[in-house]
């Protein structure tokens, strides 16, 4: 950052009792109150090159011997502002910077020191160093335009206006031509040799920038297209990191520490109005998505997806939140779909999450050419796996009922599951957490799975897991049975496991055989006669029983005659 150094006398500004003074033998004859701050100091030096002041002590000039009184409370800069311009006027050495060239340039204009009033005068000098040094750097432009914008708005279109085409200008540049000193602060970054500048050097000092500003930077960038959509989505990304805290991670503290401080009206307040400008960011971020397809990740829109659901984004935003995630939804995580309560940030919002899913699955309703379509199905892949993952967390909640469950992992259609090994870890997490369920909602959460569909290791586990009901472990059993034999061929019979039989058979000898009633999908209200349901489901372990038996003496029986062929082909 580059210093302009102004006058060569040391600073003899004192204060004493409240009162700002300077060190002379000649006494004040200027008292200005500037807000809370009173000045005494002197006409002599100020009068000379404040055109606003003469204004105000030229009808009191007649009247020498009682200090004039002069209020600016409407200078811009307030008291540090006032006092760079006064010192000016005494010769006292002043440092201007991009850090406090803006207050300094506005009050000089409002108290008029332009070469009209004196030659040499503080309005142009702090003009050539604008225009030499702040516009010329990267950093100090920025310094400037957000203190411009602060102080004055877009009103003080002189300053706010050069610095954005600053700024913009240099962000145009190829990254072989940058030659100043940025941020950049990425993971790992610092430690790898880099021989060239990142495409992406200049998102992290423009996220400094009040989003009024951010966005007119980002505008005007875009409307020259000449970065790609991906370019500015990042920009977009690194600005919502930094002010947009993310609430599965935060917990939902803000709220929390007002509903904990209603008692303070101001710590009240002041939680509101952190929570009003984060709803202004965010909105203003999800206008500024590119609608390029790719220009942003799936994962950050479900990062705004959450904060829009904690600050209580309007309806239209949430909407486009979804229906762009969604579109997305393969290129995310499954804690990506944990979306906390705005009123309970412990708890998630199932909802929103099946929305999402719902937005992604309406891509396959629409025909598509053959590339694109087998690129749907590999992005439906992986979203299975994401929601089942998903899945898996939700069932750890224990208060969450049984029939939404279902819903929720009925969302993705049965066809879209090859595999149900997931699915199989998300009930078999929603038994272990919900002890208490009935026998009938056990067999209701069963029945989600196809045990066709599930892999060898996990048919295993499922065979052995005391959660499972009856029902569905002699499926398992039969499924296992089918692709054993299966995979013997028609010549051969390959034994079976033996716990499998021995499964079974403890299974209906323990008395488990009660969990076989309502073998249909019909409900335990409605079901018929318990005992009919009891000898249906024992007479069907037991029959898997005699087959898987049968089974086994088979292939010992082949074992043998193969032994006898071989004994006798030894003795010939």
């Amino acid at each position: 950052m580059k210093y302009m150094k102004l006058g060569s006398k040391p600073d003899t500004f004192y204060t004493e009792q409240a009162v700002r003074s300077v060190v002379s033998d000649i006494p004040a004859d200027l008292i200005i109150h500037v807000n809370n701050t009173k000045y005494q100091l002197h006409k002599f030096p100020l009068l000379l090159k404040c055109g606003h002041l003469q204004s105000l002590c030229s009808d009191t000039e007649a009247d020498e011997q009682l200090p004039v009184p002069v209020a600016l409370h409407d200078i811009p800069g307030g008291e540090e502002a006032f006092e760079i311009c006064a010192k000016f006027c005494y010769g006292i050495a002043i440092s201007i910077s991009a850090s406090n060239f803006v207050p300094a340039m506005l009050a000089a204009r409002f108290l008029r020191m332009t070469e009209h009033v004196a030659k040499g005068n503080l309005v142009s000098k702090l003009d050539t160093f604008f225009e030499s040094c702040v516009l010329h750097g990267w950093r100090d432009s920025i310094a400037a335009l957000q203190a411009a914008w602060r102080i004055s708005g877009w009103s003080e279109s002189r300053i706010v206006q050069p610095c954005v085409d600053s700024i913009v200008e240099k962000i145009l540049l190829p990254p072989s031509k940058v030659a100043w000193s940025y941020t950049y602060t990425r993971p790992g970054y610092a430690k790898r040799a880099h021989q060239s500048v990142p495409k992406d050097w200049w998102t992290e000092d423009i996220s400094e920038l009040d989003i009024e500003v951010f966005r007119s930077v980002v505008s005007t960038v875009r409307a020259t297209r000449m970065l790609p959509s991906p370019l500015i989505g990042e920009a977009l990304h690194v600005y919502a990191c930094k002010h947009l805290p993310d609430p599965l991670y935060t917990g939902g503290s803000a709220n929390g520490h007002a509903s904990q401080s209603q008692s303070s009206s101001s710590t009240a307040a002041a939680a509101e109005e952190a929570l009003a400008k984060q709803r202004r960011v965010l909105e203003t971020v999800v206008t500024m998505i590119p609608s390029d397809v790719g220009s942003v990740t799936g994962r950050f829109l479900l990062r705004l997806l959450r904060v829009a659901n904690y600050v209580g984004a309007s309806s239209s935003t949430r909407a486009q939140l979804i229906r762009q995630a969604g579109s997305q939804l393969d290129e995310a995580k499954a804690v990506d779909l944990l979306i906390p309560l705005p009123s309970d940030p412990q708890a998630y919002d199932v909802g929103a999450a099946e929305a999402v899913l719902e937005h992604f699955l309406t891509q396959f309703q629409r025909p598509a050419a053959p590339e694109e379509r087998r690129r749907m199905n590999v992005a439906m892949e992986k979203v299975v796996r994401i929601f089942d993952e998903y899945l898996q967390t939700i069932a750890l909640d224990s208060e969450f009922p049984i029939g939404r469950f279902i819903d929720l992992a009925e969302c993705l259609p049965g066809i879209a599951r090859n595999n149900h090994d997931g699915l199989y870890h998300a009930v078999d997490t929603y038994l272990k957490e919900h002890p208490d369920l009935s026998k009938a909602d056990k067999k209701r959460l069963c029945r989600l799975i196809d045990c066709r569909k599930l892999s060898t290791d996990v048919r295993a586990q499922a065979v052995s897991n005391d959660r499972m009901p009856l029902r569905t472990i002699v499926q398992l059993l039969f499924v296992e049975q089918e692709r054993t034999t299966g995979a013997g061929g028609s010549h051969s019979v390959v034994p079976p496991d033996r716990a499998s039989v021995d499964t079974v058979s403890r299974l209906t000898a323990t008395g488990r055989e009660d969990e076989a009633a309502d073998m249909d999908h019909k409900s335990d209200v409605h079901r018929p006669r318990r005992g009919g349901r009891e000898e249906r489901a024992q007479s069907e372990a037991a029959a898997m029983t005699r087959s898987l038996s049968a089974s086994t003496k088979t292939a010992a029986r082949k074992d043998r005659t193969v032994e006898e062929r071989g004994s006798r082909l030894r003795n010939k």
